[in-house]
């Protein structure tokens, strides 16, 4: 089976957050914290989240097909979409709304802070962090931290980062929280514990969905790239000029170009002039008419296929020179 990159972190993301769900569902029922509450919440969603990201890596393998002659590649960016949506609207919605509650309704009466609970929350940030660690190893790939391979990451990838990274600001969230819920006496800071929790939540999920969003409305390929691919069609003698050239995402590092060009034909006519096969032709033929009628019918015949051969060896020479480049279709103006 293909690698596909991503999966082996939602998988390890998937079984921590179940386990970390749990473990602090259970602090919740104990203590009664807010942030608690939040961070129970928080992981939650994230474990509903990573299992529609599963669900869009399988769809997005599926081969071309008549219905989808471009493959299914938009897939992994519609369920990577639906997930930050549901951090949004199930993880940071929830939480925050709830905190707020708890904020205008706080009792009197102080949560436990002990032992058990800063257990617990520190067995669940080890997971977290382990799973984030596994996620930036397979985002690198042997390479250095960047900010272009955030910019270049899938966003299946990148979700489960920006998940397991917020996870691990949420339980120090929560331990904080706790914290100075313990020392002061007033239940304020564990609900706004709760509420920065929430709007952390809500801060991935608007960057998620903003990077989805690119993906599924048309990510074109980079200025540089671009400006590469139309120099190397230049270069080809039957290209005087491209008169448009659009680029369209189909996959991750995948995309679909089409590019309508001016066409000279003089080069091929000029390689068969050369060939000398129009010269005994003509020289067999020059004293008939009909004869000579037959040729100009044949050689209009041969014109589609000899253009048609020629874009075809433009095309494979662009998806050879450019790895990036999935599907090419080249348009005579």
């Amino acid at each position: 089976m293909a690698y596909v990159q991503g999966k082996k972190s939602v998988i390890a993301a998937l079984l921590g957050n179940t386990f970390v769900t749990i473990i602090k569902t259970i602090v919740f029922f104990v203590t009664g914290s807010t942030s608690m509450f939040a961070e129970s919440v928080h992981s939650f969603a994230d474990t509903l989240n990573q299992s529609l990201l599963l669900i869009g890596l399988k769809r997005s393998k599926k081969p071309a097909d008549t219905r989808r002659g471009y493959g299914y590649g938009i897939e992994r960016f519609f369920w990577s979409l639906i997930s930050a949506c549901g951090i949004l609207f199930i993880g940071a919605g929830i939480t925050i709304y709830h905190s707020i509650d708890s904020l205008l309704h706080r009792s009197s009466e102080i949560h436990s802070f002990n032992i058990f609970s800063v257990f617990i929350l520190l067995i669940a940030l080890v997971v977290e962090g382990i799973t984030l660690w596994l996620a930036l190893k397979e985002l690198k790939n042997g390479r250095a931290i960047s900010k272009q391979i955030f910019k270049d990451a899938d966003p299946i990838l990148l979700a489960i980062i920006y998940e397991d990274g917020a996870a691990v600001l949420g339980v120090l969230l929560a331990l904080i929280a706790q914290w100075a819920t313990y020392i002061t006496g007033d239940m304020t800071y564990d609900a706004l514990g709760g509420i920065a929790i929430g709007l952390v939540l809500g801060f991935l999920a608007v960057i998620l969905i903003i990077k989805n969003h690119g993906y599924i409305i048309g990510k074109p390929l980079s200025a540089l790239v671009t400006e590469e691919i139309i120099e190397e069609l230049l270069r080809d003698p039957c290209i005087e000029h491209v008169v448009e050239f659009k680029s369209v995402a189909v996959d991750i590092g995948k995309y679909r170009i089409f590019s309508t060009v001016e066409w000279n034909g003089s080069p091929l006519y000029q390689e068969i002039y050369e060939a000398g096969d129009l010269k005994e032709e003509f020289d067999d033929i020059k004293d008939d008419f009909k004869k000579f009628a037959k040729l100009m019918f044949k050689t209009t015949d041969r014109i589609p296929r000899l253009v048609g051969n020629h874009i075809n060896m433009v095309e494979k020479n662009i998806l050879e020179k450019f790895p990036q480049v999935a599907y090419i279709d080249i348009e005579i103006n």
